[in-house]
């Protein structure tokens, strides 16, 4: 099936999903975590070449985030870091490796996919020993596993990664262990130059519950799930921007998008005013059933 979706259509549904009109805006910190539960997963920032709801944008209106630091946008920061541990969203480096905040109902759908499988003590070590994990990205959850949660500088020190030399490779490591669900920041400690570093803790420790919540969720139901959640937000979108967003092999992409088209809520072929090539998008905005 295939269909037409007008521009000012597709920039409607999205002003309304961005939560970018004034009337819209988020206020609140209990604003913010009802607009991430909504959304199911956003950016904490507007990611260049992404298209994805962002908590500053909800905050601040359709602009660029601003480099004043009394900006009002800003108030974001002081949430974000006054959640890190409070359990009520999953903040970390995710999507992109950049900064995501995800809902704790999407979560398990998240850690499905992730190299995760039950056993915190073991799994790291089977991916190490595959080549799939860097030395130092085993030596910092190593650390974090016997020593329990650490700020970035006692972890870097711990781990022995704490020369100049080893700043690319602790960060990298910091990254790869977020995307796949293994650590995530837990707090804010007044440690380094700065006298602010985040506090890190393994994943199955800091949220006990979720291995489990994710136990039983297949591969293709948490892909299925995820591109779903995407679409309702964006309201249409072509393959690339699914393997660019998930970071998924093209097939994975496709098959979740294909269960989408057969459960309904999407349709395949549908072209956009003055954009080039073919989109897939919601059918609900196409005015009809996809049946």
């Amino acid at each position: 099936m295939s269909g037409n979706l007008s521009t000012d259509q597709l920039k409607a549904h999205r002003r309304n999903t961005f939560r970018l009109s004034p009337d819209q805006q988020v206020e609140t910190r209990e604003e913010a975590v009802s607009f991430v539960n909504e959304r199911g997963f956003v950016f904490f920032w507007p990611i260049q070449g992404i298209v994805l709801p962002n908590l500053w944008q909800a905050v601040a209106g359709d602009r660029a985030v601003a480099s004043e630091h009394d900006d009002p946008g800003h108030i974001t920061w002081g949430w974000k870091d006054a959640s890190l541990g409070e359990r009520i969203w999953y903040y970390a480096k995710i999507l992109r490796r950049r900064a995501t905040i995800v809902s704790l109902e999407t979560a398990p759908y998240f850690y499905a996919l992730s190299e995760n499988y039950g056993s915190p003590e073991e799994d790291y070590l089977i991916q190490y020993e595959q080549g799939r994990m860097t030395q130092e990205a085993k030596s910092v959850y190593e650390t974090l596993l016997h020593r329990g949660p650490l700020d970035t500088v006692a972890l870097r020190k711990a781990s022995r990664l704490s020369s100049r030399e080893s700043d690319y490779r602790f960060n990298r490591a910091l990254v790869a262990l977020q995307t796949d669900f293994k650590i995530l920041p837990i707090g804010v400690a007044q440690a380094g130059a700065w006298n602010y570093a985040f506090v890190y803790d393994l994943v199955p420790r800091h949220f006990q519950d979720l291995p489990e919540q994710a136990r039983f969720i297949q591969e293709n139901q948490a892909r299925s799930k995820l591109v779903g959640r995407y679409l309702e937000s964006v309201g249409a979108a072509q393959l690339r921007d699914v393997t660019k967003l998930f970071g998924w092999p093209r097939p994975a992409a496709e098959k979740a998008l294909h269960d989408l088209i057969e459960g309904g809520s999407v349709q395949a072929g549908v072209t956009i005013d003055d954009e080039p090539g073919t989109w897939y998008a919601l059918t609900n905005l196409l005015g009809g059933s996809a049946h």
